[in-house]
């Protein structure tokens, strides 16, 4: 069965729901836990390299902007740690055994290469919902580890937004006859 358990996640709203629903699957398979946090340099939340250049035909940078663009790094990767701890203490005290890991790429690539070091036999990791244009331009996590991962994969749905139809109806008046 799978006894060891690949969850992949974010610090965002998204990933504590995969987390919340990866130590439910976890309790009752009786299975250990890896939690993974990817590092992404491409994340909207960090700082870019780019955003430090001038604007000179040629680039230079300056030792106080590399400072400050690795002194970011830093910080993004400490705060990673600490989530990844409170998480892991959080399952631990629900009975699951837990680790934890927190590698830098492209995400899609590390959750497989890790599950696969890790010799996992399921991987559970969030889907938002993207599709069309949206999923073409800002890829898909969850599309690349299902049609590469070496194990099982299962994708838990973000919540989709939702929308009053009542607001949207209209109600047609009767046409009147004179």
């Amino acid at each position: 069965m799978f006894d060891k358990v690949l969850v992949a996640i974010d610090n965002s709203e998204m990933g504590r729901h995969v987390f919340s629903e990866a130590i439910a699957v976890a309790k009752k398979l009786d299975a250990s836990v890896m939690i993974l946090h990817v590092l992404d340099p491409f994340d909207d939340r960090y700082t870019k390299i780019m955003s430090l250049q001038t604007n000179s035909i040629y680039p230079t940078f300056h030792p106080e902007a590399v400072s400050y663009y690795m002194g970011e790094w830093e910080t993004f990767k400490q705060e990673g740690l600490a989530f990844l701890s409170g998480l892991c203490t959080e399952a631990i005290a629900n009975g699951v055994t837990t680790e934890f890991t927190q590698n830098f790429g492209e995400p899609g690539h590390i959750i497989c290469e890790a599950a696969q070091n890790y010799g996992a036999d399921l991987i559970i990791v969030g889907r938002r919902g993207r599709k069309g244009l949206s999923e073409l331009l800002l890829g898909s996590v969850s599309n690349y580890v299902l049609h590469h991962a070496s194990c099982s994969v299962l994708t838990i749905q973000g919540p989709y937004p939702t929308t009053n139809t009542q607001e949207n109806t209209s109600v047609a008046e009767p046409a009147t006859t004179i």
